[in-house]
């Protein structure tokens, strides 16, 4: 691809026909073209391994694979056998299948700190779930999420605290209250302020870009997930996950981790399987079908079960979906946990991530932008933010850095890695991103990203107007 001439006419012309039809021209909103240079969002006709192709005829390498979902690239062989073998025999049916027995014990023999679970079809299902059967269990109305992540459900609870809270009536607001991560007295002073008045903390067990320090795994640690990933004694912030979960049991709420993320890329039984800290309900999703739709709320039994028909109490609308107990999506699940286990995939992109963030730091700082263009995140879940020459974040750099990435065959609106992704391929885009490096230096030297912005600079996803 021509640097100076890269453009893409057929993908802009259907994303013209997509906003035409869809809100957003996307279904997903950190898939929308804002997200992209000005006329540079590709639209994919199709995928295999690590790369894609758009309908213009171009091939990417790509990053953050369908967002972090496609964590063993694009048609996987085990996980489409997996599929193909159920789609002959029905995807769904007036009682439960046998499938969903079969997924459920394969799921809990990989998570063995959960006792209960049940699947749907999204991060957000689950997620409110766990919100909803937090607040039953304990009759308090306020939930306690995690200011520093970025993410949980699309649902009021946790929309209305964004810029883009439109629609969620005020009253429903102010029952979310925010704690930051790594601050037990500051959480603590929330929970005596609202005494007897939060249901639960929820948040990811660790931070999608801090990098974990103590938690190298140690093959000979006496604590091991069901899934023989070797656990760490240390959390991501030492003693911060203990000292949650002390906290939690002193006030009498629900803790609840997020694992969509780290679920799988830190351990095939999540972070909390490698942290040994054991939450009450957790969900997962993401990286659990392989982008086939499945997701997963697990936890103990005493909670889950509230969920069910076993018990005297008062009945909690837990999670009833349609499609939740799809066949092929749950043989889809089960092949991912079976090939993440039998081909150790966890450390592979560990391996992966670590070549690419050593390149990449390398090529940095020898084009003298190594202080603008900062890598992120633990080496499986890697980010980058783009700094200006006042070394502040900047999407007018972050456009320009996108358009060479682009150019060079390069798709990557983060560099989490999938384990399609081979050594060649990093050694390939640590060349692509040198070449949007120099670019990037002409454009501090010039104090001014402008003229290597071919349009409008990219946006963040949450905002309060178009």
């Amino acid at each position: 691809m021509d640097n100076e001439e890269f453009a893409l006419p057929r993908s802009r012309q259907a994303t013209e026909r997509l906003h035409a039809l869809v809100p957003g021209g996307a279904h997903t909103y950190a898939k929308g073209d804002d997200q992209y240079p000005e006329n540079l969002a590709p639209v994919i006709s199709h995928g295999r391994g690590a790369h894609v192709w758009d309908i213009d005829g171009n091939r990417y390498l790509e990053y953050g694979s369908g967002l972090r979902s496609v964590s063993l690239g694009h048609a996987h062989p085990r996980v489409i056998e997996a599929v193909r073998r159920e789609l002959d025999r029905g995807s769904n049916f007036v009682r439960p299948s046998i499938v969903e027995v079969e997924a459920a014990e394969r799921f809990l023999a990989t998570v063995p700190t959960a006792e209960m679970v049940k699947f749907a079809k999204n991060g957000s299902d689950t997620t409110t779930a766990a919100v909803r059967l937090a607040r039953a269990a304990t009759g308090r109305p306020r939930v306690a999420v995690c200011a520093d992540h970025p993410f949980f459900s699309v649902d009021d609870w946790f929309i209305g605290t964004t810029p883009m809270s439109a629609g969620v009536p005020a009253a429903t607001n102010e029952l979310t209250v925010t704690f930051p991560y790594g601050d037990l007295a500051a959480t603590e002073e929330l929970l005596t302020r609202y005494q007897g008045e939060i249901a639960c903390l929820i948040l990811e067990p660790t931070t999608h870009t801090t990098p974990a320090p103590g938690s190298q795994l140690l093959p000979h640690s006496p604590l091991r997930s069901g899934a023989g990933t070797p656990v760490c004694r240390e959390d991501p912030t030492p003693g911060y996950l203990a000292g949650l979960r002390e906290l939690a049991d002193r006030h009498g709420c629900v803790l609840i981790f997020d694992e969509m993320i780290t679920g799988f890329r830190w351990s095939e039984a999540g972070a909390q399987g490698l942290y040994g800290v054991v939450p009450d309900l957790s969900t997962f999703g993401k990286a659990l079908g392989n982008g086939f739709a499945v997701s997963a709320l697990a936890g103990r039994r005493e909670l889950m079960e509230r969920g069910g028909l076993r018990h005297s109490g008062d009945r909690v609308f837990l999670l009833s979906t349609t499609h939740g107990a799809e066949t092929h999506a749950l043989a889809a699940a089960m092949a991912v946990q079976t090939t993440y286990v039998e081909e150790g995939i966890t450390a592979r992109l560990h391996a992966l991530g670590e070549r690419l963030a050593a390149g990449v730091r390398d090529v940095a700082a020898g084009m003298g932008v190594g202080d603008h263009l900062v890598l992120r995140g633990r080496a499986s879940n890697l980010v980058f933010a783009t700094l200006d020459e006042n070394r502040q974040p900047s999407q007018q750099y972050r456009t320009l850095f996108l358009r060479r990435l682009l150019a060079g065959g390069v798709l990557a609106p983060s560099f989490v890695v999938s384990s399609a992704l081979d050594d060649a391929d990093i050694d390939r885009t640590v060349d692509v991103v040198a070449q949007a490096c120099a670019v990037y230096r002409k454009a501090l030297e010039a104090a001014d990203p402008t003229p290597w912005l071919g349009g409008r600079p990219v946006k963040p996803v949450f905002r309060r107007s178009a």
